[in-house]
């Protein structure tokens, strides 16, 4: 399973002044090998610059480094967008050769895992009223078709908080793409989506 699952929701909250902190806590993050350097994955040659799709880049969880020494775990990427939402992008092969796109079983699979893993620790950590859709969706941002999902829960502060989560197999690896955000923070799921509109075709361009 992904590294991202106790990463997020919003591990760089304090760094970007989000409201969604530690929805699911960001302890796996903390002990990782990390850089504030914008780079390139060697896995699927994606780009992470400083500036993507009008979000700034704030740094990269290394899972291949000391101490976690997971290669198969990859890299997590971090930027903040203008309205402060977290959007993570996590690259990882698990140990396997993924398929491409976003209906494979293996995608389904790890998708569906990541989900259920997600929403365990989020209720451990305190939270309630989880709520999210029975089946997930098929969401595509330009050329790019992705298994989808949104979902939220309450912290104890009795704000409603909003993960959507993405998934899909890109050069023989799972890219997971998450974008947290909080009514609270004057941050609405069209904020999200426009986000997301902008940022994933800049990315797979």
């Amino acid at each position: 399973m992904s590294r991202l699952r106790v990463v997020l929701l919003a591990v760089m909250a304090g760094a970007v002044g989000a409201a969604v902190a530690g929805m699911a806590g960001a302890s796996g993050a903390a002990a990782q090998t990390q850089s504030t350097s914008p780079t390139t994955n060697a896995g699927t040659k994606l780009a992470f610059p400083a500036t993507l799709g009008g979000a700034q880049f704030e740094r990269v969880v290394n899972y291949a480094g000391p101490p976690a020494n997971r290669p198969d775990q990859g890299a997590t990427y971090f930027y903040s967008t203008p309205k402060k939402m977290v959007i993570s992008v996590h690259v990882y092969d698990g140990g396997r050769r993924v398929p491409p796109g976003s209906s494979n079983p293996l995608v389904v699979d790890e998708f569906m895992g990541e989900l259920t893993t997600s929403e365990q620790q989020v209720r451990a950590g305190g939270y309630t009223r989880f709520e999210r859709p029975s089946v997930p969706s098929t969401c595509t941002y330009g050329s790019v078709s992705f298994r989808c999902i949104t979902y939220s829960a309450v912290n104890q502060a009795n704000t409603r908080l909003y993960t959507k989560m993405m998934m899909t197999g890109f050069r023989d690896n799972f890219v997971s793409i998450r974008i947290d955000w909080s009514q609270a923070s004057q941050q609405t799921a069209s904020d999200a989506d426009a986000a997301l509109q902008a940022f994933v075709p800049a990315l797979f361009r």
